[in-house]
């Protein structure tokens, strides 16, 4: 009895873990996805606060040199943006934690609305710009890494 009550209590965490867990989700819908079918964007942040929250050099340890993992907490206002970039040399996953952002990827025609408990994977060709249209403030988490010489507080 014990065991299967247990056995239970395991299977019952382990469906909450699934269902609590963040989505992935932003993709482009079919039939929109090109190359450079999105021109360039804003260049300058808008109304958004970038704030590292850790940095890791690793190069010391994990025999990366040149290289930081990077958590960050970024808040963008209502009609705030986060700027045209790439991701060509800078992976990232983006965690949306509060709010909803919306993308617009080079690699898209249509713009991709990004909401609460979605996480984004930035890697690769893409290169796009984030705003928030929405009159609500979206919060985010970031974690990416550097490229060589890229100071851990600098580049969104």
């Amino acid at each position: 009895m014990a065991k299967s009550f247990l056995r239970l209590n395991v299977l019952a965490l382990a469906a909450a873990a699934l269902i609590a867990a963040p989505a992935f989700a932003g993709e482009c819908p079919a039939g929109k996805a090109g190359v450079d079918v999105t021109p360039p964007g804003p260049m300058v942040p808008s109304l958004v606060t970038d704030t590292v929250i850790a940095s890791i050099d690793l190069g010391e340890g994990y025999d990366i040199p040149g290289r930081a993992l990077r958590l960050r907490r970024l808040v963008i206002e209502p009609g705030g943006v986060v700027p045209w970039h790439s991701h060509e040399a800078r992976p990232a996953n983006i965690y949306v934690i509060k709010g909803q952002v919306t993308e617009y990827r080079s690699s898209c025609s249509v713009p991709i609305i990004h909401k609460k408990g979605e996480v984004v994977a930035e890697s690769g060709a893409t290169s796009h710009w984030w705003k928030n249209e929405s009159r609500h403030r979206a919060i985010l988490i970031s974690s990416d890494i550097l490229p060589p010489a890229a100071p851990a507080d600098q580049s969104m």
